[in-house]
């Protein structure tokens, strides 16, 4: 199997789209991810995983907290602002919540210490502990086959 024969068939798996964002020595960093997952009920732990390249992964390393929120439905044009897919520069919002940066309108957010970080292969995963979170109702981005979709 090639590198897009195994990128093809993990794009089978649907899954909702995150923004995790953090703050370094004041500037906020956010970037669009959908590899995240509960891990734990006692204590509350969740895992997120970035590529060792990417910004985020030393922002998160310096920081050792983050923000996992999970987006609407109608916050497509934030994911892909975060995922580099809109290149013109937006001027983003972000609200503060237990001192971190959160998207505004996200239906969850999530406030995390890093509990631990594992490297694996070309990522580090981040097994993050939920210090606090807000949730609203609404329905979720969903991405499916490199594709967003709204679940409705």
């Amino acid at each position: 199997m090639d590198d897009r024969m195994f990128r093809t068939a993990m794009g089978k798996f649907a899954t909702g789209v995150t923004v995790i964002a953090s703050e370094v020595e004041g500037q906020v960093h956010g970037m669009t991810a959908n590899a995240f997952m509960s891990v734990s009920l006692d204590p509350k732990l969740i895992l997120i995983s970035i590529d060792k390249k990417a910004r985020m992964n030393e922002v998160v390393k310096q920081s050792n907290q983050f923000t996992v929120n999970i987006l609407s439905g109608d916050q497509k044009e934030m994911s892909m602002i975060f995922a580099g897919q809109i290149k013109e520069n937006k001027n983003i919002e972000f609200d503060t919540f237990e001192g971190l940066p959160v998207i505004e309108n996200s239906l969850v957010s999530l406030a995390c210490n890093v509990y631990q970080a594992h490297e694996a292969g070309d990522h580090t995963l981040y097994i993050g502990e939920v210090i606090n979170l807000n949730v609203q109702d609404g329905e979720p981005l969903a991405f499916y086959e490199g594709k967003y979709m709204q679940m409705t």
